[in-house]
């Protein structure tokens, strides 16, 4: 399957969503995976399933930003998309960085890492689970 189609402004957080705040160290867009790259720093970065560093997701991204700059994610609780999502499905970093797939994508070799699961065709129920091994 396709990632997930994210229209930048059509991202947000619902109500009572954990957030946190960290240092863009690459262009980030709304809505894109991100991992914390400890050998810069702990700047954020896309996250892909490819390595199990780039595996290890800090939250998805709730604005764009510039290497540099503050950015905004969402570590947990409801993330809005407006339109997409599949209810009930089950979604993990993708192996494009920053994207939002299916777990289902997961293949042979890549690290597995579950952002959350589809509650409406537009929202995501976050719960980030860093599985730390690679699919067999």
């Amino acid at each position: 399957m396709a990632d997930l189609t994210i229209t930048a402004a059509n991202v947000s957080p619902g109500a009572g969503a954990t957030l946190d705040t960290g240092t863009a160290g690459a262009t980030i867009t709304a809505g894109q995976v991100l991992y914390k790259d400890t050998t810069d720093s702990n700047k954020l970065k896309l996250a892909d399933q490819d390595a199990q560093a780039t595996a290890l997701v800090a939250g998805i991204s709730l604005h764009g930003a510039a290497s540099g700059q503050p950015l905004d994610y969402i570590k947990s609780g409801t993330l809005n998309l407006v339109g997409g999502v599949t209810i009930g499905r089950i979604y993990a970093v993708s192996s494009t960085a920053g994207g939002i797939g299916s777990a289902t994508d997961v293949t042979t070799g890549k690290w597995v890492t579950t952002l959350g699961i589809g509650t409406a065709t537009s929202a995501l129920s976050v719960k980030v689970h860093v599985g730390g091994v690679a699919r067999a």
